[in-house]
């Protein structure tokens, strides 16, 4: 097949001229992204002597917002600002916190220490001169190993610094945005036990619109012809929209579903479902799962589908007692499994247990693939937070089972609708990109907290050198649309996990804990977040242009 991606290469002097045209088609026309035949020969007469003038021509998305555009142009006046200050000028909330002079490497006068307990917090407060963009280097230290603290700007959680070290060292958010006014910038403590000797602040480079040119190509070489479709859409869509998603275990007719739809007349264009009940330590128990069917049901109205897997440890590594149940077996509390010793070999039986469950899983794909339903599959997630037994062993053996997860799928049972998504939080258990179509990061920031998330999607930018689409792939608050535009952290899609995080008390009510209404309505309906009834014909998304150009 004809890849869009490729001419969109050929026509493109600095902007994607083609593509700019083919993907506000199918926004505008929802499932009718069909285009003439003498329209596409036009703009093909057309492109050819403004390619050869030599001009830029940018996607019409990128360059019309003025506040964007506004925003790039402030972080320009602002370059070389830098502010440097001192901790011990801070301001510090209770008396745990305390100067010291005693450990080498520090600036000034000295630095802050004892950041242990909860409420424990240093505020540095700055006079910003313009707004824009800003990074904060926060000159740190840790005793204890590695550690991550939070980081708020005026009350709002702005991202975590992560420390690792006995040195003072940078640990830095890269373009977090500022207002012209006084900023109170504090960090509180999480994991706390760090040293802290200085913030930083310099102003932001403008923004990298290049980030967003992502390829279409997939992992796997063998994908359906409906995974290719759904891949070079969410390719298309990266930058310019976002793609609205909500987990659910009943799927469109649950109550999150119907709770977003009586609020905002909208439904979400992404169903996230979980393959847990299909594992085979729950089925022994008697757990039936019921999400191919309504992944299938789902996929029938022209919506997405996303899958996680919470995977139970097989039986004879759960301890299944009162205070640790069995249906807790995919939390590293409750298992006594050793991912190391089974994927260096020293578990033969606890490896062949893992392919019993890849197995089952395996049977649960073979029927969406048959029911030609593309899946955006999410395995093996959250690795680096270590609460889960598949990231208690440390990187090495994780990516050995995620590697061993792929080859397994895609040769062994020759599952090809699949988009690969990894979600390990942590660059360090990344599998390859050779293994990855889609890097996801799941974030629950506390109540009604509508950032845009900007620091953990700009670090993102860094954990592999070849661009790939970014996704918030769980999140308990939604973040508002305009500040991801505002600060350049446009994210493909996101998935607001189900329960608590969107109903009220199991019920089919909005709650509004985590996320207000006035939010939920403003999200679902704002024009660069896309719905369900706003999706092209997924099917056939590209085919009508690759047929005009043969």
């Amino acid at each position: 097949m004809f890849e869009r991606h490729m001419l969109y290469a050929v026509a493109t002097c600095s902007g994607k001229f083609f593509k700019a045209v083919f993907c506000r088609a199918g926004r505008l026309n929802g499932r009718d992204i069909h285009m003439k035949k003498y329209f596409i020969q036009l703009i093909s007469i057309l492109i050819v002597p403004v390619l050869l003038a030599g001009c830029s021509i940018k996607d019409k998305t990128l360059s019309e917002g003025s506040e964007h555009g506004a925003e790039m142009s402030n972080t320009e006046n602002i370059f070389g600002y830098k502010l440097f200050l001192e901790a011990e000028d801070a301001a510090v909330t209770t008396g745990n916190v305390r100067v010291e002079n005693k450990h080498p490497g520090f600036s000034g006068s000295g630095y802050l220490t004892g950041i242990e307990e909860d409420g424990d917090t240093i505020t540095f407060t700055v006079s910003i001169p313009e707004s824009g963009f800003y990074n904060l280097n926060f000159v740190c230290s840790s005793y204890g190993g590695y550690k991550e603290n939070y980081i708020y700007i005026n009350e709002e959680q702005a991202g975590v610094i992560k420390t690792d070290g006995d040195d003072f060292h940078d640990s830095m958010l890269k373009r977090v945005y500022l207002s012209e006014e006084t900023q109170e910038i504090k960090i509180t403590k999480s994991w706390g036990w760090i040293r802290v000797d200085a913030l930083e602040i310099t102003a932001s480079s403008p923004a990298d619109e290049s980030i967003y040119e992502v390829s279409a190509e997939l992992a796997d070489p063998k994908a359906t012809e409906s995974t290719r479709r759904l891949m070079q859409y969410l390719a298309d869509m990266y930058g310019k929209y976002i793609i609205s998603g909500q987990y659910s275990d009943k799927g469109i007719n649950g109550p999150e579903f119907k709770a977003i739809y009586d609020a905002t007349g909208k439904y979400p264009a992404m169903l996230g479902l979980d393959f847990i009940e299909y594992t085979p330590s729950r089925a022994a128990h008697g757990s039936v799962g019921k999400s191919v069917v309504y992944a299938v049901e789902f996929a029938k109205t022209g919506g997405i589908v996303t899958f996680c897997w919470h995977w139970n440890a097989p039986e004879p590594y759960l301890y299944n007692t009162p205070e640790i149940p069995w249906w807790k077996g995919f939390y590293t509390e409750a298992t006594n499994i050793d991912l190391e010793a089974i994927m260096n070999g020293q578990d033969i039986e606890g490896y062949d247990l893992l392919i019993r469950d890849i197995d089952a899983v395996a049977n649960q794909l073979k029927r969406l693939q048959e029911a030609d339903v593309p899946v955006l599959w999410r395995p093996l997630h959250e690795a680096g937070g270590g609460w889960f037994w598949w990231g208690a062993s440390g990187p090495e053996p994780y990516i050995k089972l995620y590697r061993l997860l792929f080859d397994r799928l895609t040769k062994t049972h020759n599952i090809h609708n699949l988009i690969w998504v990894w979600n390990g939080q942590d660059p360090k258990w990344y599998p390859g990109d050779e293994y990855v179509d889609i890097i996801g990061i799941d974030i629950y920031p506390g109540e009604r907290v509508y950032s845009s998330q900007a620091a953990k999607f700009n670090e993102i930018l860094e954990w592999t050198d070849k661009n790939k689409i970014i996704a918030l792939t769980e999140n308990g608050c939604l973040f508002d649309p305009d500040l991801v535009f505002r600060d350049n952290v446009i994210w493909s899609y996101f998935g607001t996990w189900s329960g608590e995080f969107v109903v009220l008390n199991k019920t089919y009510t909005l709650s509004e804990k985590y996320n207000e209404k006035h939010m939920v309505n403003k999200v679902y309906n704002h024009d660069k977040v896309i719905t369900l009834d706003e999706l092209p014909d997924l099917k056939t998304y590209g085919q009508q242009i690759e047929e005009d150009l043969y």
